[in-house]
């Protein structure tokens, strides 16, 4: 090889190099999962606010909450330093705090990122006895009903609380749907748990106990959930499709001519408005539209709505963790969660801010909300989250399977066996 070539390459590189913009000290990447662009304009705002400060850049992640996690999880067990802040589904927070991933906040931080935050995402982003992720986004389900239904079938939702077997009660009589989500995917699982705290158990007795937590599906509680199920999945109220239902096929069944009932969280309420608007929904369907408390599966115990939202993780690898610290007290002010509320209408954590007039207006169930949330039942707490949603779905799908008798009993050894390695998802 001629050395003067390997020379002339040599200098290249080193041109090339001197010549490519240094990283700018003052950028912050905030991962995030995929919204209206909300998110975006929120990390404008606070970058204007910190006059110079930072500058955050946003980057989404992919739109399911397993594959946002695949995602940040391969990059932080890499210890990838160009993750500064991160979106967190609160289910996966225990995972990533105990294996380092998330930077902790000090107790004087804790105390100005949480005040006045709703209790059950307040539960959900700690861990150890430390705030690991600030509560941002919290969100939960309601029951949405069509007011003309619910007349016909005799049901007054305003003044009492109903349960799920009376639910598909009025349906049948009223030849319309209830609609769940009960695909085999995260939200079959969201269901299932709110099924089980709502009769009084959890899916987990322990789960700080970690591989060795004991599964309380094997209970009175966990049979009453498998029964809830069956008897919608074996009655004339089940969508046909009801085993592979999501939030948007629900949503649109539940809009369309035999829409009874649902449960699904509050942005459909936005998306209907906006459907209107677009000329894309009749607006007697949207002026039909009525909402009430989760349904009760004991009508003699409130209901416990499922909690949903998002936290905002400090990522343990950042080489500007104070900025990212300085960024999520703004990101998660009162105001930048009203702000948000009003943009992306989807709920957010800090109590105060449901009594906005704005957020008012576009959430007319804005006290319902938030007391759903405040009251809000989490998903199973523990570093092996993944594993015994999968145990768990995988052993009640698909719905019209499921038997109280036998179905609690088998997801529980599942669990345990999946917990200890003797049996592979």
């Amino acid at each position: 090889m001629d050395p003067s070539r390997s020379l002339g390459r040599a200098a290249l590189v080193v041109l090339l190099v001197a010549c490519r913009p240094a990283p700018d000290p003052r950028a912050l990447t905030w991962y995030v999962n995929v919204d209206n662009g909300g998110q975006e304009r929120l990390a404008a705002r606070c970058s204007a606010a910190s006059g110079g400060r930072y500058r955050i850049q946003v980057i989404e992640l992919p739109r399911d909450a397993t594959s946002q996690r695949e995602q940040l999880v391969r990059r932080l067990a890499a210890r990838d330093a160009s993750i500064d802040l991160m979106n967190l589904d609160p289910p996966f927070v225990p995972e990533l705090a105990t294996a380092g991933f998330l930077r902790p906040f000090t107790e004087g931080e804790a105390r100005e990122l949480t005040a006045g935050v709703l209790k059950a995402p307040l539960e959900a982003a700690i861990w150890g006895g430390r705030l690991v992720a600030v509560p941002l986004w919290a969100n939960t389900q309601l029951l949405w009903y069509r007011r003309s239904v619910a007349r016909r079938a005799g049901l007054d939702l305003e003044a009492r609380p109903v349960t799920w077997a009376q639910l598909v009660d009025a349906a049948e009589r009223t030849g319309t749907t209830v609609e769940v989500q009960a695909n085999r995917y995260e939200g079959y699982m969201v269901w299932i748990t709110a099924l089980v705290a709502s009769a009084g158990g959890s899916v987990l007795e322990d789960p700080e106990a970690g591989k060795d937590a004991r599964p309380g599906l094997d209970s009175p509680a966990g049979r009453e959930a498998a029964a809830a199920i069956r008897r919608l999945a074996t009655s004339r109220a089940a969508n046909p499709a009801l085993s592979t239902a999501d939030e948007e096929s629900a949503r649109a069944a539940f809009q369309g001519a035999r829409g009874g009932f649902m449960v699904n969280w509050p942005y459909v309420y936005g998306a209907a408005q906006e459907a209107v608007a677009r000329g894309a929904l009749d607006r007697a369907v949207l002026d039909d539209i009525g909402w009430a408390r989760y349904p009760r599966v004991d009508p003699r115990r409130r209901s416990r709505p499922p909690l949903g939202g998002i936290a905002l993780g400090v990522s343990a690898f950042s080489r500007r963790a104070a900025l990212a610290v300085e960024a999520a007290r703004c990101l998660s002010s009162l105001e930048s969660q009203i702000a948000y509320m009003v943009d992306a209408k989807i709920p957010v954590s800090r109590g105060a801010a449901y009594d906005d007039p704005q957020v008012r207006r576009i959430f007319p169930m804005a006290d319902l909300i938030r007391d759903a949330i405040d009251d809000a039942a989490s998903r199973a707490r523990t570093p092996y989250y993944v594993d015994v949603s999968t145990a768990t779905v995988r052993t009640f799908h698909p719905p019209a399977a499921v038997d109280p008798a036998r179905t609690p009993a088998e997801a529980a050894r599942l669990i345990v066996e999946v917990l200890h390695d003797r049996v592979l998802l």
